[in-house]
């Protein structure tokens, strides 16, 4: 699963992806500076699997990843191709989720490309070009499906009658996202459109160091325009993370403490854009590694074996499951298995978060 980092250019996009994947990638203060997206591993990081490292003693331990793509600024006029605005476009096309860097500071030595600070405007350009570029999609796929209609193709109407609602939510200038199905088949085939603006948001508020928690008027804006997207919003200074990702575990902590912090702003955004593409984490244990196993929510025992070796989902047998919270309680699996709390769950089994498995399998 991959998400996409999308704002106007000088916004701290690549800033951020520096931090939060510590790749290094250029992030200097000019236009279209990242021309091909940079893709990077982050780390989601989950305090469950010390706890469970704690009991079971292994060699290492390995977290859940996301997989962060920094796709280059979109200007006015991205939907016509102005600046790189055609392969920009691809690339959010391509990815599963959305996360919208907003500028929330001023700073006179960083170039906004509009003049001015304007978090709900930056927003506005950026969903407004998006919005374009999906009634260009929905218009042409509008037209092949409605001549498979004409010759009673049932699924070709029902896709036409869907890019019609789409197209009626656009040209009212609101996000495919905003619209509500209670069918989980007709969600199904809004995702199959490959429309931009039904990918979910997370919007990033940069902000700079004195407001760390994002207090301030232009934080106050983005989380009333997420909210009425029912979407979430999550403070980070660009420049303090960047500065974070340099030092080593002991100052890192002594600075975060210095500003007030507990953690890194970066981990909190790790965990939302993790919750935010339908994620959650089983965990397997052993004398060479305690893991975090990613899975969509919703994933049986068979599907979650799968993400290990196909193998196991198709030779899938049984798992024998049991929660951090039992580890945490009883110290050992014989202890577990002794209390009675070592589950067996089937196929039909539906994954629960932090469950620990071992599965069972032939082939």
């Amino acid at each position: 699963m991959e998400a996409g980092i999308v704002g106007l250019p000088n916004v701290g996009k690549s800033t951020l992806f520096n931090a939060l994947t510590a790749a290094g990638i250029a992030s200097e203060n000019y236009p279209f500076c990242t021309i091909e997206p940079n893709v990077g591993i982050v780390p989601v990081p989950d305090e469950r699997l010390e706890t469970i490292q704690k009991f079971i003693k292994t060699q290492k331990v390995i977290p859940a990843v996301l997989q962060l793509v920094d796709i280059a600024g979109i200007v006015r006029g991205a939907s016509e191709g102005e600046g790189l605005g055609n392969k920009f476009l691809s690339h959010i096309r391509e990815v599963d989720a959305i996360v919208h860097v907003v500028r929330c500071f001023a700073d006179s030595d960083v170039i906004h490309v509009d003049g001015s600070v304007d978090p709900i405007r930056d927003i506005e350009t950026i969903d407004t070009e998006l919005m374009l570029a999906d009634l260009q999609t929905v218009e042409s796929s509008k037209d092949r499906a409605a001549k498979s209609a004409r010759s009673g193709d049932k699924e070709a109407k029902a896709r036409v009658e869907l890019l019609e609602q789409c197209y009626a939510v656009l040209a009212a200038g609101k996000p495919v996202r905003s619209m509500s199905f209670h069918d989980p088949e007709t969600e199904k085939r809004v995702r199959g459109l490959g429309l931009i603006t039904a990918k979910k948001v997370l919007y990033l508020a940069n902000v700079d160091e004195d407001n760390l928690t994002g207090e301030g008027d232009l934080v106050a804006k983005v989380r009333a325009r997420a909210a009425e997207e029912e979407g979430e919003v999550v403070p980070v200074c660009a420049r303090l993370e960047a500065e974070l990702i340099e030092l080593d575990a002991a100052d890192r902590q002594e600075m975060l403490e210095s500003v007030g912090l507990t953690e890194p702003a970066l981990h909190t955004f790790a965990r939302s854009a993790y919750k935010l593409l339908g994620l959650q984490s089983y965990f397997t244990a052993g004398e060479k590694e305690v893991r975090a196993w990613t899975i969509p929510v919703g994933a049986t025992a068979p599907q979650a074996a799968g993400v290990i070796h196909s193998d196991f989902e198709r030779g899938f047998i049984r798992s024998e499951t049991y929660s951090v919270a039992d580890l945490e309680q009883l110290h050992s699996e014989k202890a577990i298995r002794d209390a009675g709390k070592m589950r067996v769950e089937g196929k039909q089994y539906v994954m629960q978060d932090g469950d620990v498995c071992h599965f069972l399998f032939n082939v």
